[in-house]
C-alpha cells in the first residue's frame, strides 16, 4: 500500500510537510530546554553539590561520589533498626544502658588464603575511645562510649563458598556480635549518678590480611589502610573499617552533620547551642533593618517624588553622591561613633547602623514616579489630606515595590559580612550566622572537619531561598510596573 500523502503548507514562502514544521517545532523547544537545564546545572551546581556533600563523613573524597553510604535506602533501614535497638528512638539514635545491639560483618576470603576447611582467622571489632568531633568539640568534658560499652560474643557465624568478583572461588566468612551498654554500668565520673546517655558510638573493626570487606549491618563510615595487591590476593582492598556511630537512628545518619551543627558548637558562658543564637541575633538583625529601612524608604521616596520643598533636588542629588561613596570609607568614623555609644559587640549598634541605604530611598522614588499623578489629584479634590493620600491610596499600590525592597534589605541583612566582621568581634554569643560561619572555618577547617561547615553554609543558605520563593512575585511584578510610566 502507498504511505497517505502529506498535507502541504507554506513557511517563510517555502512549501514543507507538516510533519517537518513538528519536527522543526520540537527541535527549537528541545533545544531552549537544553539550554535552561545547562544554565540551571551551571548556577544551582555548586549549591546542589554542597548540599550532597553535607551529608558525607568525607566531603573531600577523591573522585567525588553523587550516590554514597548515607543515600542508600538499604543504610537507611539499618540505621532506624539501630537507633531502635539502641535506644528506642529510630529517629536520632544513641545508646541507653540496658541495650544489646546485634551486628554483623561478611568477608571475602580467596582461596589462597583460606584453603577448604581451615578455620577462618579471628576478628577485632573495638568501641575505640574518640572525641566526638574536631575543634570545638575536641575541647571540654565528654562522655566517651569506650567507657561503657562493649563488644561481646565475637564469634564466626558462618562460612559458605563464594566467588570473587573475578569469578575465583572464595569463601565467605560472616562474623557476629553484640554491642552491649550493661545495665548495671556506673558513672565513670560520679558513681552515685546513673549511667548516662550517649549519642554516639564509634566503632573500628579489622579482619586478617587477606580478608576482603564485602559488607556488614550498616556500611562502613571510612574504608581505612589500604592494602595493595599481590600474588595471594590480586586486589587492593581496605584493612580497617572504622564506624562514626553504631547507633544512629535516621536522621542523625543521614543527617548526621547537620545534627552537629546545632550540638557540637556550644557558648562557654551559656553552654547553649551557638549556632542556634546566631541565627537568632541573624534574623533579629534582618527584621530590625527590613522593618525601618521600609519605613523609612517609603517615606522619604515619596517626599522627594510627590512632594514639593525648598532643597528638594539637592536633596535628591544627595542621594546620588550617597550612592556612590562604598562603605569602607565610611566604616571608621563609623565603629567611633558606635564605640563612643558604647554599642560596639552589640546587634543593636549593628542592626542601626546604616539602617537605610540611599539606594532603596531612590528605588521607592523612581517607583511612586511610575504611579500616575490623576490618583492623588483626585484624592485631593475629594478632601483627602497628603498623609491620608500617602497612607490610603499610594502605598497599596506599593506591594510589588515592597516586595523587591523586602527581598533586597533581608538579603543584604542576613548576608552582611563586613561591617559584622568590624562591630562584633567577642563573645561568641554576640555574632550573627555569617561572623560565626567564619569561625566555624577557622575552628574546623583545620582540622579537616568540612562537612560541619558545608552544612552550616547550606542551613545559612536555606532562609534567603525561602524569602525570595514567598516574595518573587512582588519581585517580577516590581520589575514590570516600573518598566514604563503612564
Amino acid at each position: 500500500m502507498s504511505a497517505p500523502s502529506q498535507k502541504i503548507v507554506r513557511f517563510q514562502g517555502v512549501e514543507v510537510t507538516e510533519n517537518w514544521l513538528a519536527r522543526r517545532r520540537w527541535s527549537y523547544a528541545m533545544l531552549i530546554y537544553g539550554l535552561l537545564l545547562f544554565f540551571s546545572i551551571i548556577f544551582m551546581g555548586p549549591l546542589l553539590m554542597g548540599a550532597l556533600s553535607s551529608l558525607k563523613v568525607d566531603p573531600l573524597e577523591s573522585p567525588p561520589r553523587v550516590y554514597f553510604e548515607e543515600l542508600r535506602p538499604r543504610n537507611w533501614s539499618a540505621a532506624w533498626t539501630l537507633g531502635s535497638q539502641s535506644s528506642g528512638n529510630p529517629w536520632t539514635g544513641g545508646i541507653r544502658p540496658g541495650a544489646t545491639v546485634p551486628f554483623y560483618a561478611s568477608y571475602l576470603v580467596p582461596e589462597t588464603v583460606l584453603k577448604t576447611g581451615e578455620t577462618p582467622k579471628p576478628l577485632s571489632a573495638i568501641i575505640p575511645r574518640l572525641r566526638p568531633g574536631a575543634g570545638a568539640a575536641a575541647l571540654g568534658n565528654f562522655v566517651y562510649a569506650n567507657d561503657y560499652v562493649q563488644i561481646k560474643d565475637l564469634k564466626v557465624a558462618r562460612t559458605e563458598a563464594a566467588k570473587m568478583p573475578d569469578g575465583k572461588p572464595a569463601t565467605r566468612v560472616t562474623y557476629e556480635w553484640n554491642i552491649i551498654y550493661p545495665q548495671d554500668a556506673k558513672n565513670v565520673d560520679d558513681p552515685s549518678k546513673p549511667a548516662p546517655f550517649i549519642s554516639r558510638t564509634p566503632m573500628t573493626i579489622e579482619a586478617e590480611r587477606g580478608y576482603i570487606f564485602e559488607s556488614a549491618t550498616l556500611d562502613p563510615s571510612r574504608k581505612e589502610n589500604p592494602q595493595a595487591k599481590n600474588e595471594e590476593v590480586p586486589y587492593e582492598y581496605p584493612k580497617i573499617q572504622s564506624y562514626v556511630n553504631v547507633s544512629p537512628g535516621f536522621f542523625s545518619y543521614v543527617l548526621r552533620n547537620y545534627f552537629r551543627v546545632f550540638e557540637d558548637v556550644r557558648s562557654q558562658t551559656t553552654g547553649n547551642s551557638l549556632f542556634l543564637q546566631w541565627i537568632f541575633n541573624s534574623f533579629l538583625v534582618v527584621f530590625l533593618k527590613t522593618i525601618v529601612t521600609l519605613i523609612i524608604a517609603c517615606l522619604a521616596g515619596y517626599a522627594i517624588a510627590r512632594l514639593e520643598f525648598a532643597g528638594k533636588n539637592i536633596l535628591f542629588i544627595l542621594v546620588l553622591f550617597i550612592m556612590t561613596v562604598p562603605g569602607q570609607v565610611t566604616f571608621i568614623s563609623n565603629y567611633l561613633i558606635l564605640k563612643n555609644l558604647g554599642l560596639i559587640n552589640s546587634v543593636i549598634g549593628l542592626t542601626i547602623s546604616g539602617i537605610v541605604v540611599a539606594g532603596q530611598v531612590f528605588f521607592m522614588k523612581q517607583f511612586y514616579e511610575t504611579l500616575p499623578r490623576e490618583i492623588e489629584e483626585a484624592a485631593k479634590i475629594d478632601g483627602a489630606t497628603p498623609f491620608q493620600i500617602f497612607w490610603k491610596i499610594i502605598m497599596p499600590l506599593t506591594t510589588p515595590a515592597l516586595g523587591a525592597l523586602t527581598i533586597m534589605t533581608a538579603q543584604g541583612a542576613w548576608n552582611e559580612y563586613f561591617w559584622a566582621l568590624i562591630v562584633l568581634q567577642s563573645p561568641q554569643d554576640t555574632f550573627t550566622l555569617p561572623i560565626g560561619l567564619n569561625s566555624f572555618n577557622r575552628l574546623y577547617g583545620n582540622a579537616g572537619d568540612q562537612g560541619l561547615i558545608l552544612a552550616g553554609a547550606i542551613v545559612s543558605a536555606i532562609p534567603v531561598i525561602v524569602l525570595f520563593a514567598v516574595f518573587q512575585r512582588y519581585f517580577v511584578a516590581s520589575a514590570a510596573t516600573t518598566g514604563g510610566k503612564e
